[in-house]
């Protein structure tokens, strides 16, 4: 391993300073951007990222604006990227920053990594791109490469190989140059060591020294155990109407979107009661999470009872655009919502099935 990764510094960062997307944190590489950044990077898309970035700094543009905000307005700025729990940690750190740091963030490896949210890769990203310190960087596009380049055939989900794989990175990474040195790699990971056993080895700058390329065998790299199947959950999301309003409950504060506000949902039938005409509708709905698949049936009940069940409350139109973060799980509903609030007290029309 150590003498494939030893010719890789120079043409990865020659190719890098000419290949390299144009991005809003690699421009201005401050800590709070490069952290922002790659939280809102886990488990998403560059292309997907951008426009939230943009908008969470115009809301949020310092550590000390984020630690001030209120959770749910947070919650708010992020939404529809998923995975809430990054929010939840993201304002943690910020408070603790601020209670702390004096707003700041530490130039120390071990200090960053103890902060809510920022595990080993966070941790290396902040301190060698916004600080320069030679920590390397190891996600799943590094992951990839490496695995590719040197034939390793270790688990990439088992701690051992992401440690042995960190080391060898770690004896071969320019201490000058580490900030690019990892962008590159990232970079090399997400525009040419494709995943899916489809990689782009001609235009790449390793080829040259890619073992798997050399065997032809890329398609066996990276190892994984496969994935267990999900547990399917049929559920029932219930749109309960009353004066233009829409019944909401906030999910627990703990587990499964933590915190968030949901239309309410069963898998069982439902222990509360509400008075009112019955509409199930012919819209069926999917969401998949990391281990649970949801299958959801809509169902409207338009009620005259002001009252609700403990926990919940009423939301007008305005509200939820403004106040309450909905879970992208429910975003398929968006349409009959839309039209409950436009046409309340109408039939609704034929809405198309989703699954």
């Amino acid at each position: 391993m150590k003498n494939t990764l030893n010719q890789i510094p120079v043409p990865l960062l020659t190719w890098y300073e000419e290949h390299k997307r144009t991005l809003p944190w690699r421009s201005d590489p401050v800590p709070y951007k490069v952290w922002l950044s790659e939280i809102m990077l886990q488990q998403t898309r560059v292309a997907a990222v951008l426009p939230y970035f943009a908008r969470f700094l115009e809301a949020c543009p310092t550590v000390s604006h984020l630690a001030a905000a209120e959770l749910d307005s947070v919650f708010k700025l992020w939404q529809g990227l998923g995975y809430y729990s990054r929010a939840r940690s993201l304002h943690k750190t910020a408070q603790i920053l601020c209670d702390q740091y004096g707003g700041e963030f530490p130039a120390d490896y071990d200090a960053l990594r103890a902060l809510p949210g920022i595990g080993d890769y966070t941790a290396a990203a902040i301190s060698s791109i916004a600080f320069g310190l030679p920590t390397p960087v190891v996600d799943g596009n590094v992951l990839r490469v490496v695995t590719r380049l040197t034939a390793d055939n270790g688990d990439v989900l088992k701690q051992p190989t992401k440690r042995r794989i960190t080391a060898a990175l770690a004896d071969v990474i320019p201490t000058k140059a580490a900030a690019a040195f990892n962008q590159a790699m990232m970079e090399l990971g997400a525009l040419i060591c494709l995943p899916n056993g489809a990689p782009l080895c001609k235009n790449c700058p390793l080829a040259f020294c890619c073992q798997a390329y050399g065997d032809d065998t890329m398609h066996c790299y990276p190892v994984k155990p496969p994935k267990k199947p999900r547990r399917i959950e049929e559920r029932t999301v219930y749109f309960v109407l009353h004066n233009r309003r829409l019944a909401l409950r906030q999910r627990p504060e703990k587990g499964l979107l933590a915190g968030l506000y949901e239309y309410p949902n069963e898998c069982e039938a439902p222990t509360w009661h509400i008075s009112g005409h019955c509409e199930p509708q012919s819209l069926i709905a999917k969401h998949i999470f990391t281990h649970i698949e949801w299958h959801m049936t809509a169902v409207i009940i338009r009620t005259n009872d002001e009252a609700l069940p403990a926990g919940w409350l009423w939301a007008t139109r305005q509200e939820l655009a403004r106040q309450y973060t909905i879970p992208s799980a429910f975003s398929a509903f968006s349409p009959l919502v839309e039209q409950l609030f436009a046409e309340p007290d109408s039939p609704i029309s034929f809405i198309p099935r989703t699954r």
